[in-house]
């Protein structure tokens, strides 16, 4: 080849018909030129390939992302996977709470609307009618009738009154209980990392209706008690001027059921019933305080803490069955992570002889 070169150029310089191009004949030069047109090909070409590698990396990390990091091997890795996703779900649970999420707004509706309207549909027209208050009235001192004023016979209308508002306060605290369950399901549908492990999925679902359910006893319990506080100790001066009036109601000298004439019966009914409703304008503010303290307040404190102690005791084999990817979604993951070292390679040596010319 180098003899063959050597006589081509010679031919060239000594044939008068191409001695004056003699430079610009020949292998060699159509090499240089055939080499300068492919290096001019393939940098008006870099651009699009870069572009595309570009986004095939862009891809591949979508598709990793969305399935998942790797499972650590080791009982450390797989618990601090767990408790790292957790706090994901918890973190997505606190913001429909807060109000940076959709939801959480529910429960100021149970409280500045249904609570109230429920309370304003109680009906207290039996227990204070005429013939319910009389009987009270008459009987609530026994075979000793009253002295002054029928004490007895007000505590007992005013509790058969009040007790009929643990219906509303119960059905409050139920209302919010629901509302705090579908949040969950809404932050477990919401946070990623869970659609990767089924098993782990489920067990948080679990563990958080199970405190939502306990935060729930608890809360029903400490509003309850405001009622029946209410019941069993009663606002002595909102009766301080119920003595000055007792005498306007019948001839004491009269038998103790017909003593009371209708006119002051319908006083008495009137008295415990504006009695009533001022308990009810108190419990009306006192009730959804109770409602978030014992559970909205709870819940974002400490839904997941029972859940959280409990995995510490368990067991490699039980932080496993916990972590159960699908093999295949395994092994794509693989393959994935193979084609984007392979992509991500290509691209450094790409953008090195592209900023070397």
């Amino acid at each position: 080849m180098i003899a063959a070169r050597r006589r081509e150029r010679e031919y060239f310089a000594s044939t008068p018909e191409y001695k004056h191009m003699a430079s610009r004949m020949g292998s060699e030069y159509l090499g240089k030129m055939l080499s300068k047109h492919l290096e001019q090909v393939i940098k008006s070409r870099i651009p699009g390939i870069q572009s595309l590698i570009t986004k095939t990396i862009a891809e591949l990390e979508t598709e990793l992302n969305r399935l998942g990091k790797p499972i650590a091997n080791d009982a450390g890795g797989k618990l601090y996977t767990i408790m790292e996703i957790c706090r994901m779900f918890d973190g997505i649970y606190k913001e429909h709470l807060d109000g940076v999420r959709p939801g959480g707004e529910k429960v100021y509706h149970v409280f500045d609307n249904q609570f109230p309207v429920a309370i304003k549909r109680l009906q207290f027209d039996k227990q204070l009618s005429m013939e319910n208050v009389r009987k009270l009235i008459t009987e609530a001192d026994g075979y000793q009738p009253h002295l002054i004023a029928p004490e007895q016979g007000y505590r007992r209308l005013i509790e058969s009154c009040l007790i009929s508002i643990r219906g509303p306060a119960e059905a409050a605290v139920d209302a919010v209980h629901a509302i705090l369950k579908d949040l969950v399901r809404k932050a477990i549908n919401e946070t990623h990392e869970l659609k990767q492990f089924p098993t782990l999925r489920v067990e948080v679902g679990n563990a958080a209706f199970e405190s939502l359910d306990r935060m729930r006893d608890e809360s029903k319990k400490n509003t309850l008690k405001l009622v029946d506080m209410e019941c069993s100790y009663l606002t002595v001066d909102f009766f301080r001027k119920l003595p000055q009036d007792v005498e306007k109601g019948g001839n004491p000298s009269h038998s103790i059921f017909d003593r009371y004439n209708d006119s002051y019966l319908r006083r008495i009914g009137q008295t415990v019933l504006s009695y009533v409703n001022m308990v009810c304008s108190t419990l009306r503010n006192s009730i959804p305080k109770s409602i978030v303290y014992c559970q909205v307040r709870e819940a974002k404190r400490s839904l997941l803490d029972h859940f959280f102690t409990e995995l510490g005791a368990r067991e490699m084999k039980q932080l496993s069955k916990l972590l159960d990817e699908d093999p295949a979604v395994m092994e794509r993951r693989t393959n994935l992570a193979k084609r984007l070292e392979l992509y991500r390679s290509a691209q450094s040596e790409i953008d090195a002889v592209a900023w070397s010319k």
